[in-house]
């Protein structure tokens, strides 16, 4: 079996994925210029920003530490096109979708994605928000056709993505595909190649994508946090499984080197987070998770270009070799648009490491925006207006998503009631919580540009903070098991809870925690209408389908039973705005922390 066959039979993973296809390499290069020059320019953590967004969402630090408004399709498109040259590769690190406002998320993100096409887009790393609505619906992005329950969107049938997803870390979990892709490529049954598919699993994505610029292949390895289970619906990934990114991009790395890639650039949805206030070029970056891998794939590996953490910065670390290797990150929602200028070396076709120059560039709205991409935003703008402008509700002051020093919102504590009121009936729930993080945004007093008028919510602003179309659900948990629930909020259990994530309870549930007490004795005095919670009582307990399944490593719900599915998160939410109008904010009473 020749390399390129080998190469390609690794890559194809199911059939249904597709392999990834190689051009011959060119006869002449030994005629070419000893090395050419390519321009990579990266976006990450889009998350359907086609509209400038707002607030803190929409301001960056610019390199001279002043703080402007950045961000906006329009935008985007502008400075992309000034940074452009003929030697411009654009790729992207994962959550282009995802999240999202609604005007992309209305219409499952196909708007963001067409954009990222119209933008000139080669290659993306998917992100763990790109699972958000499972991978099937992720595979319909990248090949097309109507969403099978709410069909096409205005603009006619989807014809998929114009640019390369690729993740080398997911893989079949339970499918034997191994068959089927030796099949598709003549039914080999080389002890190498079952060697290589052994080692790496069955790829459920293209793992790698080989774009050719000024006669010279460079290769994009793409991989998302393995965390992704424990952030995404547990049932859209059943499937699948997340493996280590160390690994994977190593296996790719070598695969790619056997037909004479060299020059092999990392896409990674993972990162670090930054010392705050720092410009976006600074090397502000505490090493963690994005670090890790940065400093570890293999040597042969040359640039890192990270997302996932939604910071900017720009670093330079050592390789397994001792070698400098570029590693950054351009913030988020189209913020910063990071330029990574090399020369790959014509004879070895290896990228000259001294070469690297990057920069990370904030998307200013000081320019004159993109007009093909001001008219396209407008249309979807004016397709989602009558959804998005109907008023759902009033309240008489912000209710922010600020947590208060116990953990809790006013606005997360808002959600968690609505939650409780569209579950007591069909469900039987007795209490609700919510997630956090899944509190987007909060909800302002003064008017929108839509001019609804000071205090009245739209719909578009409800969906803002609640974007994600979970499911609400209602299981059966013991006391005890409330309880454990409620231990894995914070560090130091065995789920593994990386930081502190306290649930938003509703009104008629209080407890104590004290933040000095030892993991598994820090919970006390649960009530539920002032009653004390027993641990052999059984307790209806709603939360989304996130949380349900396991999701920010709330393993404890798993043992829920008697499981009862009833309406959308966004649904419950719109339903316990219009109640009781005008909502005062409420008070964050309901969790006391002691030290």
């Amino acid at each position: 079996m020749t390399s390129r066959s080998f190469l390609r039979l690794a890559l194809a993973g199911a059939v249904a994925s597709g392999a990834v296809m190689l051009a011959t390499l060119p006869a002449d290069a030994s005629k070419a210029p000893r090395t050419v020059p390519v321009r990579l320019l990266a976006l990450n953590d889009f998350h359907g920003n086609l509209e400038p967004p707002t607030g803190s969402s929409g301001r960056m630090v610019d390199e001279n530490g002043q703080t402007v408004d950045a961000g906006g399709a329009a935008y985007v498109a502008a400075h992309m096109k000034a940074l452009a040259d003929k030697n411009t590769i654009a790729v992207a690190q994962g959550d282009l979708i995802g999240a999202t406002p609604l005007i992309s998320a209305a219409y499952h993100d196909e708007p963001s994605v067409e954009f990222m096409g119209k933008l000139g887009l080669k290659v993306a790393a998917v992100g763990n928000h790109e699972f958000d609505e499972g991978y099937t619906e992720l595979r319909r992005i990248m090949k097309g056709g109507c969403h099978p329950v709410d069909g096409c969107s205005p603009a006619g049938p989807w014809k998929g993505a114009k640019f390369d997803y690729v993740g080398a870390n997911v893989l079949f979990k339970n499918r034997n595909e191994k068959t089927d892709a030796l099949a598709a490529l003549g039914g080999s049954d080389s002890a190498q190649v079952k060697q290589v598919l052994s080692d790496w699993g069955v790829p459920a994505l293209p793992p790698v994508s080989i774009k050719w610029m000024n006669g010279v292949p460079i290769g994009f390895i793409g991989l998302v946090t393995q965390t992704t289970p424990n952030i995404v619906t547990a049932e859209g990934i059943k499937d699948l499984k997340f493996v280590d990114e160390v690994k994977a991009a190593n296996v790719a790395s070598k695969l790619l080197k056997l037909v004479g890639v060299k020059a092999q650039v990392v896409l990674m949805h993972e990162g670090d987070q930054v010392n705050a206030g720092q410009s976006p070029d600074a090397c502000s970056a505490v090493p963690g998770a994005g670090n890790r891998i940065a400093t570890q794939v293999d040597p042969e590996i040359d640039i890192v270009l990270s997302g996932h953490s939604h910071q900017a910065y720009l670093c330079k670390v050592k390789d397994p070799a001792g070698n400098d290797r570029v590693y950054s990150q351009g913030g988020s929602f189209g913020r910063v648009i990071t330029q990574v200028d090399l020369n790959v070396n014509v004879k070895t076709r290896d990228i000259d490491r001294a070469s690297v120059v990057a920069d990370n560039h904030v998307v200013t709205r000081t320019v004159t925006p993109d007009p093909e991409i001001s008219t396209f935003v407008q249309t979807w703008k004016d397709r989602v207006a009558p959804v998005a402008n109907k008023p759902v509700g009033k309240i008489t002051a912000d209710i922010t998503n600020t947590a208060a020093p116990s953990g809790e919102s006013a606005l997360g504590d808002l959600i968690a009631d609505g939650q409780l009121a569209g579950t007591k009936t069909g469900g039987n729930a007795q209490i609700a919580l919510m997630n956090p993080g899944g509190v987007r945004a909060s909800l302002t007093y003064a008017t929108s540009p839509a001019n609804e008028g000071d205090g009245v919510v739209t719909y578009g602003e409800a969906f803002t903070v609640q974007p994600f179309n979970n499911l609400m659900q209602v299981v059966t948990l013991t006391g005890a098991q409330l309880k454990t629930v409620l231990e894995q909020q914070f560090t130091g259990g065995p789920n593994n809870q990386p930081f502190a994530k306290i649930l938003q309870p509703s009104a008629n549930f209080t407890y104590t925690y004290s933040r000095s007490a030892a993991w598994g004795s820090k919970v006390s005095d649960m009530k539920i209408d002032g009653v004390p919670v027993t641990d052999t009582q059984s307790i209806r307990v709603a939360a989304n389908n996130f949380l349900v399944g396991g999701g920010d490593a709330f393993a404890g719900f798993k043992d829920g039973t008697d499981l009862w599915s009833g309406p959308l998160d966004i649904d419950a939410f719109v339903e316990q705005l219009g109640k009781d109008n005008p909502i005062a904010p409420p008070a964050t009473n309901r969790i006391t922390a002691v030290n």
